[in-house]
């Protein structure tokens, strides 16, 4: 579960992290009076409208038929005004979001870090997640913060650097000084980064989150550390430990479809490609996704059905699937160990009737308990569903129906 900026740094802050402080609005209005807020609390004119969207490059995207940018700068409240005009409702473009874009609904009006001071201001980048080779959580940081990690890693892969964290002991003091002074830190900005860096951590640990993205992390003019901008993504699994955090989820956000699968207790998620895949088991669905590659298609979407593959479930995930125009061929592929092939057969038959005409072929795989009688169950149907036994066939039929 993805976080917006602003609910990512209230979450650091609530953790100690310093943080660029602001202001959610969902109106002009109420840009207005936020940004009137924040001048009586900084004593600047100055504030930055950041648009509020799940996708990263916001600065450099455009809100559709305009020239607005998902990030201005505000030097005056009229300004503040005709901005969040210009962004709220409108479709911002990034790199991230395709060119369909995602609808604001909301903006955030920041406090204007970039004030003059004893020393220059200097962007950095943070992040932290779990490396799976190596089992431990590390933290990736670099001096070339405020653009594209991956241009740098890429071009320049010396300025980025990592420190491993092992679990078991949790982040030493040594490592978070290591990580200060590869970042050309000294004096105050030294000390705040161990404590930025220590608040991060705790953030990460706390809220078993899976990814903690900070671009820029800033270091001010008068040497302070703090997020200005902020990315955290929510380890779905552990959510059930955090209702605090589940509570923040933007629906807005999330596609239609996965969310209704999701109510209905199915994994699924949306691909790009031409056959549907239903299945019981992520392994098995990772197979036959492969199977469908090899047949000369693209799958569609990951479903799972899980162990309890009745008639209502079989139903429900038919009528997903469909809602995707883009579907050519629905290919059922399920073993039979938890659950019998002949329910399953008979769950197919009846979601079938029950749906009525399903305008794309279906190839239907039962292997497992009960897999001859679920083959019988399915041919003697009279419906327009085709049967298979093994993978191979199950591809071959995949090929014939997208012919």
């Amino acid at each position: 579960m993805n976080l917006h900026e602003y609910q990512a740094k209230e979450l650091m802050k609530k953790y100690g992290a310093s943080i660029q402080e602001g202001i959610v609005a969902t109106t002009p209005t109420e840009a207005l009076a936020a940004a009137e807020k924040l001048k009586q609390d900084y004593n600047s004119d100055w504030v930055v409208v950041k648009s509020q969207i799940h996708a990263g490059g916001r600065g450099k995207g455009t809100i559709v038929g305009t020239e607005q940018h998902g990030v201005a700068l505000a030097k005056n409240h009229d300004k503040v005004v005709e901005i969040a005009k210009n962004i709220l409702g409108g479709v911002l473009v990034t790199k991230q979001t395709g060119p369909a874009g995602r609808l604001v609904n909301k903006v955030l009006v920041a406090q204007d870090v970039y004030y003059p001071g004893e020393s220059e201001t200097k962007e950095l980048y943070i992040s932290i997640l779990m490396d799976r080779g190596t089992g431990k959580n590390v933290f990736i940081y670099s001096t070339e913060g405020g653009m594209d990690i991956e241009e740098v890693a890429e071009n320049h892969p010396e300025k980025v650097h990592k420190e491993f964290i092992d679990p078991k002991v949790g982040l030493q003091d040594f490592q978070c000084r290591k990580i200060a002074f590869n970042l050309g830190l000294s004096g105050n900005a030294f000390k705040e980064m161990i404590k930025f860096v220590k608040a991060v951590y705790k953030t990460f640990i706390g809220s078993d989150a899976s990814m903690i993205e900070i671009n820029p992390c800033l270091k001010t003019s008068d040497n302070k550390i703090i997020a200005v901008d902020g990315k955290i993504s929510l380890d779905d699994n552990a959510l059930y430990r955090h209702p605090d955090l589940l509570a923040l989820r933007d629906l807005n956000e999330e596609d239609p479809t996965e969310i209704e699968a999701m109510a209905a207790d199915l994994n699924y998620v949306k691909l790009d490609g031409n056959v549907g895949c239903m299945v019981n088991g992520a392994g098995l669905a990772m197979a036959t996704m492969d199977i469908i590659k090899l047949s000369g298609g693209e799958p569609a979407n990951f479903l799972d059905v899980g162990g309890t593959a009745n008639a209502e479930r079989v139903e429900k995930a038919f009528r997903i699937i469909l809602k995707d125009e883009h579907v050519k061929a629905i290919l059922v592929n399920i073993f039979g160990g938890i659950v019998r092939c002949d329910r399953v057969a008979q769950g197919i038959v009846d979601a079938y009737k029950s749906i009525g005409n399903i305008p794309v072929p279906i190839i239907v795989r039962l292997q497992g308990t009960n897999a001859v009688e679920a083959k019988k169950l399915i041919d003697d149907s009279g419906l327009k569903v085709l049967s298979a036994i093994q993978l191979k066939e199950a591809a071959e039929r995949v090929k014939e129906a997208l012919a």
